[in-house]
């Protein structure tokens, strides 16, 4: 038989972590808010048969943001046999204000007390047998990034879903709240038990003026009235509004657990040593200038010190491989043109995209280790006081981080943002993150025109991005977006060591992520890049490319890019190409100029000078992305029109830049 086990949890309560380790899943663990956007299934390890959703990490079963709304609909519609609620035992008391809520759901269910190795290394302790016998659910003390208590942790929960045991414990309200929430249940209960909802849940969510819940279970007016009715009397009797008498009524109840059951003599190591940390990290006027400090450290090491070494030595082994396929195929007589479209069109197209594998590996193993030791939830705090000045909070910072990997699931990580204004805001500015796509094109010309300021230039294309992220921020927020960001909240995890493990399994996904994209997108375009540059308009094929199809497209464009700097057939074709995936551009330029990776140098410095080489850059960073986080655009925001005024507005803002770069750099840096 088969089962289904919802994994939940407050956010950054090592909920993914437990989630690897229950399923062997391959998925990325993140040490701030808003990495599980979406929820995700695994199989539990040596049972087939039974299947875990990991669900967004919540605060609470209110529907305030999408991520609440996407748990909710779970647990409700899709009826798991057994919750499995991870709760950071360093901090007990607010992860029980859920787990009260989730007990009144009637599901069998199972608690996991997860870092108890932190809480015992800080002498504190946990009787989780009274906390069981409190609470009516059987707990499990765990670590799961230690794997402590995870087998466990399975068996119990698997019997706890085959005997069906629900929470034993569901009356801890007193006083009004009581008479409130037992009268309105006696009203609905029928109606809830039709729509397979817990009477008990229903008449908390109603006395919270949950509107979600009211139009579920269609009540009448006059039903409202009766309720509204109940709601003011208790309002009245406490002297409070009803969210805060339910709020009060739960941590009362939290309160009166945690001091039976939770011993406490000191603050974990753990949080004394963060506290120390961010008077450094997160200081008013150091914060900002750290990490700026911190990125360009991870740009040298990334691009310079590491990563350059690394990907020369690729590149050779490219040239090697190619080389001898090019000896093979004389050998065996193959065909003069489909050799040419082996060696000249997927060899060194495909092959100039792998030889930067290595930067983006570095890369992303320094941005694991910042983001697992939670480091980058400071960055957001720190932050926020620059973003709330351009209309937004410090909690979009975090998609946008996460735009500096890939913008479609930052694009999607947006649906954490409470504020739909903040959220339509934050997918409109996060293309101008610059993802890892263009990292390639990045290395390639800095390694032909800047070698000797590869970390500076690396970085002021990083910061050239966020700045006019920023500029359009200013526009937005005081066009289409008026009004003022909602205030931030954001939860800072204690510092911890990475998990190698965790960093591995970044680095291998975005590793992965890059060769499937180089061996299908990126193959199949350059594929009909070579083909359309070897072929005229009669398809008769071509002694010289520039009498080609693509030649004479390009032609025909490339006077709108003369003004800044690269007005040649090649370079507009290359950022066509870019459309489909943006390493494809490095592919097109290896395919257009007929060279291998090494030899590719000097052919652009034929048709760039240094100015034209920076603004083509530039444009790189700041045009229309790719056609996969414009699908994403048009799922979040609602249609094709908002996905094509993302496209024409981005390479608007693109083209003024690159010509104002162009400009400044030939006019007065003589560039």
């Amino acid at each position: 038989m088969s089962r289904t086990f919802a994994l939940i949890g407050n956010p950054n309560c090592g909920k993914t972590t437990l989630f690897n380790q229950i399923t062997g899943s391959n998925q990325h663990v993140g040490n701030f808010p808003g990495v599980t956007v979406e929820k995700k299934e695994g199989t539990v390890k040596n049972h087939k048969d039974m299947t875990v959703v990991d669900l967004p990490g919540i605060y609470s079963l209110s529907p305030y943001s999408a991520e609440e709304v996407v748990t909710r609909d779970f647990l409700i519609n899709e009826k798991p046999d057994c919750i499995i609620n991870i709760l950071d035992a360093t901090n007990i008391e607010r992860n029980l204000y859920l787990t009260l809520q989730l007990m009144e759901l009637k599901v069998p269910m199972i608690l996991a007390l997860n870092l108890m190795d932190e809480v015992r290394a800080s002498g504190n302790s946990i009787d989780v047998q009274k906390l069981q016998n409190e609470l009516g659910i059987p707990a499990v003390p765990i670590s799961a990034s230690k794997n402590e208590g995870i087998a466990e942790l399975i068996e119990r929960t698997v019997q706890t879903a085959e005997d069906n045991i629900h929470p034993q414990r569901m009356d801890f309200c007193k006083g009004a709240v009581h008479k409130a929430i037992h009268s309105i249940a006696h009203i609905i209960e029928d109606r809830a038990e039709k729509n397979g909802i817990s009477a008990r849940f229903a008449a908390t969510k109603l006395v919270e003026g949950d509107s979600l819940m009211i139009d579920s279970l269609s009540l009448s007016e006059n039903e409202r009235d009766i309720l509204d009715h109940i709601v003011t009397e208790m309002e009245e009797t406490l002297h409070t509004d009803r969210e805060a008498a339910l709020a009060d009524m739960r941590y009362d109840y939290i309160d009166t657990v945690c001091k039976k059951t939770v011993f406490r003599h000191q603050e974990t190591k753990e949080h004394q040593r963060s506290v120390k940390i961010d008077t450094v990290l997160t200081h008013k006027y150091l914060g900002l200038p750290i990490f700026l400090g911190i990125m360009m450290l991870i740009f040298w090491l990334s691009f310079g010190l590491i990563g350059s070494g690394l990907s020369d030595l690729l590149a050779y082994a490219i040239d090697g491989l190619t080389d001898l396929a090019d000896r093979a195929l004389t050998a065996y007589g193959m065909n003069e043109w489909v050799h040419a479209l082996i060696i000249e069109g997927i060899f060194s197209g495909v092959g100039s995209v792998l030889s930067f594998l290595p930067l983006i590996v570095v890369m992303f193993f320094f941005l694991s280790i910042l983001e697992d030791s939670g480091y980058m939830a400071r960055v957001a705090f720190v932050m926020d006081r620059l973003l709330r000045k351009f209309g937004l909070s410090g909690r979009s910072f975090v998609p946008m981080l996460i735009g500096f990997g890939c913008s479609v699931p930052a694009i999607m990580a947006t649906r954490t943002l409470a504020s739909e204004k903040d959220r339509k805001m934050t997918v409109l500015l996060i293309p101008f993150m610059s993802c890892s796509a263009k990292i390639p094109i990045y290395a390639l010309f800095t390694d032909v025109f800047f070698d000797e300021h590869k970390t500076l230039v690396m970085l002021s294309l990083y910061l050239i991005g966020i700045i006019m992220a920023i500029l359009v921020g200013v526009l937005f927020k005081n066009t289409l977006f008026k009004g003022e960001p909602v205030p931030f909240v954001m939860e800072l995890p204690s510092y911890r060591m990475p998990s190698l493990k965790s960093v591995m399994i970044h680095m291998w996904e975005k590793a992965w992520g890059f060769i499937v994209k180089a061996f299908t997108v990126i193959l199949a375009a350059t594929v009909i890049l070579w083909v359309l540059q070897s072929l005229d308009f009669r398809l008769n094929i071509v002694t010289d490319s520039a009498d080609s199809i693509l030649a004479t497209i390009g032609a025909f464009i490339a006077p709108v890019f003369a003004p800044v700097g690269f007005g040649n057939w090649q370079a507009v074709t290359a950022l066509i190409t870019g459309f489909t995936a943006k390493e494809a551009v490095v592919s097109s330029l290896a395919v257009l100029m007929g060279s291998e990776i090494s030899a590719l140098g000097p052919v652009l410095s034929q048709i760039f000078s240094p100015a034209a080489a920076f603004s083509f850059l530039v444009f790189t960073l700041l045009y229309t992305p790719c056609v996969a986080a414009i699908t994403a655009v048009k799922r979040e925001l609602g249609g094709m029109k908002a996905a094509v005024s993302v496209i024409l507005f981005q390479t608007f803002v693109a083209w003024c830049t690159a010509f104002a770069v162009y400009n400044i750099g030939t006019l007065i840096l003589h560039l």
